[in-house]
């Protein structure tokens, strides 16, 4: 379970930008392509922020899906099942990923006081 090691990196960043302060919450934008199970990273979360001042932070996670484009301009959202088959489907060119491979804090809410 990968998301527990996730965790840990984030709650070091975010502590690292809260300088102190309690966080509220912690938006993200997480990429298909990084296979993150949303139960698994929000539990991973609540147990590796236990007792600290993100303890009662809540996550926020826009999805993005994965996406490619072939050398030809062709481009697909790719199916969750299908993440092995990255050649253009309609030209059979090698594809590149456009969309996916994110895993970004976008915004993090912190108290005003410390």
């Amino acid at each position: 379970m990968h998301e527990v090691a996730l965790s840990h990196q984030l709650a070091s960043a975010v502590q690292r930008a809260a300088r102190g302060r309690t966080v509220l919450s912690v938006h993200l934008r997480i990429g298909a392509l990084r296979q993150v199970v949303p139960e698994s990273l929000e539990y991973a979360w609540g147990f590796v922020t236990k007792g600290s001042p993100m303890e009662k932070s809540e996550l926020r996670i826009d999805w993005v899906p994965a996406e490619i484009e072939c050398s030809n301009g062709h481009r697909r959202i790719l199916d969750p099942n299908e993440y092995l088959d990255v050649r253009c489907q309609e030209c059979n060119a090698p594809t590149s990923v456009i969309t996916g491979e994110e895993f970004a804090v976008v915004d993090i809410d912190v108290t005003s006081d410390r």
